[in-house]
């Protein structure tokens, strides 16, 4: 019997779950809401499916959170409690301010030096046209709050309509802390103001938090080694600390979920139980992504994916079929073009690193691929689809 041809290549799709709370059974629930999609929606599960829940629903099922209060004992014991240098944290209400709380309630003065024109994700305080009219030179100029108000005036962020540098400021002194702030893209600058430091940057904070010891800094801490063990029975995140925490409550943040690579096992063992089918489990947070109107890259997140089973390791092997129509077989056409792709797929090799034919294809890790498209699937509001469904990620042309 001749088997019929798949139409459809990759599809994803948000699964509805029930909302999770602490110590409910995500592998259990996670399991179940995707077999009952798939028995609602008439569709099947297959091997190589992957399943992804979001960190947030992960996070909640651990109960892993902190309180302002928290934060603030961990950097007085930290930081000593008097003046703390906080420094290249990101603009956002969701992602920093109740961690800034914590930090402010910890100490008596707050030096806040804000990277400019814009923070490490892509959130911008100032255009580059304004720094270009100002003649200010972002990679060597120190700006106090009185010169950036002098030269720029009032500035809020382009999504938002918020002041950052009001908004931080008056955050820092309703916790009773004094504030000075400044702007510089050097993490040396701060050490004119104190030697007692948080860097608050993400991706880069290795680098900064070198530089600074190097330059005589005495503590650094990065926001990895805040909260990175509980404070009076909290939660924590002993690998990432507060990075990739959110806002839960006024007071409380939600932190990144602790270990978990359990977990996607877990799911994995029970789809293969109930269906015969082997398919791949990850948890994914931000995705990563930039977008072209804002100029914000999305990941503020550590990572995009804390924990994955072991078929997502690596990235993509694809040829570009473009470039085999155009190039290699540029004078077929119609079935003959067709088969002949079809071989080139069937027959390629393990790695296509360095071969033209897979130029511009995408050779990024398939995590922060498949993440990034989980990411844009479940939405960041009230889609009610914190688990995904995504389907014929690694077929090809020959499926």
């Amino acid at each position: 019997m001749e088997t019929k041809e798949r139409r459809v290549g990759t599809v994803s799709r948000g699964i509805r779950c029930p909302i999770i709370r602490e110590g409910d059974d995500l592998a259990k629930i996670v399991t179940e809401s995707v077999l009952a999609a798939a028995e609602s929606d008439g569709f099947e599960l297959r091997d190589r499916d992957v399943i992804a829940m979001t960190e947030s629903i992960v996070a909640r099922s651990q109960g892993n959170y902190a309180t302002v209060d928290d934060i603030a004992a961990d950097v007085k014991a930290k930081l000593g409690g008097e003046t703390v240098g906080v420094i290249f944290p990101i603009l956002s209400r969701n992602r920093f301010a109740i961690c800034l709380r914590g930090i402010a309630k910890g100490a008596k003065k707050i030096v806040l030096m804000l990277s400019y024109p814009s923070d490490e994700v892509g959130n911008a305080l100032l255009s580059i046209d304004q720094i270009d009219e100002s003649g200010v030179n972002p990679y060597s100029d120190v700006l106090t709050l009185e010169r950036y108000r002098e030269l720029f005036g009032k500035t809020v962020h382009e999504f938002t309509g918020v002041d950052y540098v009001e908004y931080y400021g008056d955050l820092i002194k309703s916790c009773g802390a004094e504030v000075e702030i400044i702007f510089a893209n050097q993490p040396k600058a701060i050490l004119n103001y104190t030697d007692h430091i948080i860097n608050c940057d993400i991706h880069t904070r290795k680098r900064t938090k070198r530089i600074l010891l190097e330059a005589g800094a005495k503590v650094v801490c990065g926001l990895d080694e805040i909260m990175n063990a509980p404070v009076n029975g909290s939660g924590c995140n002993e690998k990432y600390g507060l990075l990739g925490s959110n806002k839960s409550t006024e007071d409380k943040v939600k932190l990144f979920p602790r270990e978990c690579r359990d977990l996607v096992l877990e799911i994995q063992k029970r789809i293969l139980e109930a269906t015969g089918k082997h398919v791949e489990v990850m948890v994914y947070g931000d995705g990563a992504f930039k977008d072209p109107q804002g100029k914000i890259w999305e990941l503020a997140d550590p990572v995009v994916s804390p924990a994955y089973t072991d078929g997502l390791i690596g990235t993509p092997n694809e040829l570009k079929l473009k470039y085999l129509a155009d190039n290699d077989f540029k004078d077929l056409s119609g079935e003959e073009l067709k088969q002949a792709i079809s071989d080139s797929i069937r027959k390629k090799s393990g790695s296509l690193v360095g071969n033209m034919t897979s130029q511009g294809t995408t050779p990024r890790q398939l995590t922060d691929l498949i993440g990034s498209l989980c990411d844009l699937t479940s939405g960041s509001g009230d889609k009610g689809t914190p688990v995904v469904l995504v389907q014929g990620y690694f077929d090809n042309y020959t499926n």
